[in-house]
């Protein structure tokens, strides 16, 4: 997707938010799903993620196949972020999986999120 596409996608969806919280309808929220707070444990020459904890599981990311950084301006202040998309793997009762995920460093707080790639 070419970055000036990418950027009229993301004001259309701060504008639908908007929209979103004056009606109180929570729509958007469940047709995008939420950003959840991870804990990195390691990093890949100090930047790329390597190492995570999700939901309990630890995810070993194996591939980072690409990354970007979000900046421009929000409905509560500006938006800054270093988002990657990577491929990782984790263990479970059901044995091993991988996944496809975005996940990113909000830079103004330093935490990290991840959430799920759409189609």
């Amino acid at each position: 997707m070419a970055i000036s596409a990418s950027l009229d996608v993301t004001r259309r969806l701060d504008r639908e938010r908007g929209n979103a919280r004056r009606s109180g309808s929570g729509r958007l929220r469940r047709l995008l799903g939420s950003d959840e707070p991870i804990r990195m444990l390691k990093r890949r020459h100090g930047y790329f993620p390597r190492l995570f904890v999700w939901r309990e599981h630890r995810y070993h990311v194996y591939v980072v196949e690409r990354c970007w950084t979000v900046s421009r301006p929000g409905l509560q202040g500006p938006v800054e972020r270093y988002v990657f998309r990577v491929r990782a793997r984790t263990h479970s009762d059901d044995g091993p999986s991988e996944e496809m995920l975005e996940v990113y460093q909000d830079v103004k707080t330093s935490a990290w999120y991840v959430r799920r790639p759409p189609d």
